[in-house]
């Protein structure tokens, strides 16, 4: 795909971290980039500085999903590319027993399925509504390709650690999606990539303590260092100008390996 200012992409969790960056490389190249988030000051601000769109969505509600798209959408047109980027993490295990009183406590169940609602449901029920979309719009190359969609997983969907049982289901399903979504799309012309980001300088691992972080970054083999987020983009914009990836999965994690724990 040649990305020029005929291109239009969306972006969910655009706001800030890899979102934000993937916004911002496809901005660089030309693209008209819409922006959904639930942080709506900062995403509104991100958007005026890229020349973009900016719209308040849930992803893991269906109105707000189709409301955020029709916003979008009316502003840039429909989207030839689309990049999930939003998510949420927590730390809990399977069960677990307090140091304090011993007592025996199972995974919270709310708090997984909010994770999973969010980072999986979230997922397809954003890439569902823009591949029919794509679907509609006219081949843009003799091979008839009409879109691509990219989804973000994580590292922790091939060796989470312990107390992400939530996450790396919720990254672990996005991954399995990659391949059906692909085959199912590959007749209209729409690919289907994912992304594996490892440690990066996002949001989440700013708030963690330094040694925390650091003993992180010691499984990182090389560079040796957390990933800035640019890099991330490249990588979704590396997909999107070469036609022949498809229903594949890229790891970007300079090498690292997630420690148990």
């Amino acid at each position: 795909m040649k990305l020029s200012s005929e291109i239009t992409a969306v972006v969910t969790g655009g706001a800030s971290g890899l979102g934000e960056a993937t916004a911002r490389a496809f901005a660089a190249k030309g693209v008209k980039v819409g922006i959904f988030d639930m942080n709506a000051e900062r995403g509104q601000q991100v958007a005026s500085e890229i020349g973009g769109v900016f719209a308040k969505v849930n992803v893991a509600d269906e109105a707000s999903v189709d409301a955020g798209f029709e916003a979008v959408r009316a502003e840039n047109g429909t989207e030839r590319l689309f990049i999930n980027c939003a998510g949420i993490g927590l730390g809990m295990k399977t069960a677990s027993r307090k140091r304090d009183t011993g007592a025996i406590l199972a995974h919270d169940v709310a708090a997984y399925k909010r994770v999973l609602d969010i980072n999986l449901f979230g997922s397809f029920l954003c890439a569902s509504k823009s591949a029919a979309a794509m679907m509609a719009l006219e081949p843009m190359d003799p091979d008839g390709e009409r879109g691509l969609i990219v989804n973000t997983a994580s590292v922790a969907a091939q060796d989470g650690q312990i107390g992400q049982l939530a996450y790396a289901a919720s990254k672990g399903g996005i991954l399995s999606m990659a391949l059906p979504m692909a085959r199912d799309l590959a007749r209209e012309g729409i690919r289907v990539n994912t992304i594996l980001p490892g440690f990066y300088e996002t949001p989440i691992y700013e708030q963690m303590k330094p040694e925390v972080k650091e003993s992180l970054r010691a499984h990182v083999q090389f560079p040796n260092r957390f990933g800035q987020p640019s890099e991330f983009g490249d990588v979704a914009v590396f997909m999107a100008e070469h036609a022949y990836i498809n229903a594949e999965y890229i790891r970007t994690d300079a090498g690292a390996r997630m420690p148990p724990r």
